[in-house]
């Protein structure tokens, strides 16, 4: 890892299509990974919202019949602006980005976007996804609570969904599964709970832990992180059958 807490080389992360491979495949789907640039603690990188995206993105492009976009790097992280090294840009830009990608895709032929988010601060997307119906293009935003709550109870982690919140058991299992020379020593003791939370969004995060860290990072591991992102992989299907017109409604 470079000492900005970016991987050396994304290998297997970005996609590599060519204009031939896209043609052949026929893709009426596209997916974006949304990540983030933010602190995650002193043992994760700052990359990792977008690590966790981009790693989602290449398992269910592997199993689906998708167009797997390059990442959005930076999002709306202006709840840990406290820490350094965190980069944020406003939920309008983040809004105006995605949906000049989804009018290109369409002027491209793709018919639909699955926004797949990596950071929970994002949320201006589920309003670009509302809006979408009657903007051209069909769009869905994944994973959805349902979709974590099946891979959180498939992987057995322990640390319920709302005090797992940040850099804690799910994050760091998916890490240390995929991408386990990421993850710095020091995760074994670093749990934090702050289930107390009211005033977030106004006061931050730093209002809430000195770490960065909420959650149960201790109880992480790569067996949770394969059985979480084989959970995503099979939940991911029905957003596919929904976007081709031969899911339900």
């Amino acid at each position: 890892m470079s000492s900005s807490g970016t991987p050396r080389q994304a290998a297997g992360l970005l996609p590599s299509h060519s204009t031939e491979d896209v043609r052949a495949e026929g893709a009426d789907i596209a997916i974006l990974p949304i990540g983030s640039f933010e602190q995650h603690g002193a043992y994760l990188p700052l990359v990792t919202d977008t690590v966790v995206a981009c790693t989602i993105a290449r398992e269910v492009a592997a199993a689906h019949p998708v167009l797997h976009l390059p990442p959005l790097t930076v999002s709306c992280s202006h709840e840990h602006a406290a820490w350094p090294g965190t980069v944020s840009i406003s939920a309008a830009t983040l809004n105006a980005v995605v949906r000049d990608i989804a009018d290109s895709l369409s002027r491209s032929g793709i018919g639909a976007l699955i926004l797949l988010n990596g950071h929970g601060g994002n949320y201006v997307l589920r309003n670009v996804v509302q809006e979408s119906e009657s903007n051209g293009i069909r769009m869905a935003l994944f994973p959805g609570t349902a979709d974590w709550d099946a891979a959180r109870a498939r992987a057995g982690v322990q640390t319920p969904s709302h005090s797992d919140m940040h850099a804690g058991e799910v994050e760091t299992s998916i890490l240390l599964h995929a991408h386990p020379e990421l993850v710095r020593p020091g995760f074994e003791t670093s749990d934090f709970l702050a289930d107390e939370r009211k005033h977030l969004l106004t006061l931050g995060m730093e209002a809430y832990t000195d770490s960065g860290v909420i959650g149960r990072p201790s109880m992480a591991s790569a067996d949770k992180g394969k059985e979480l992102l084989a959970s995503l992989v099979e939940s991911f299907g029905e957003y596919v059958s929904l976007l081709s017109g031969r899911g339900t409604r």
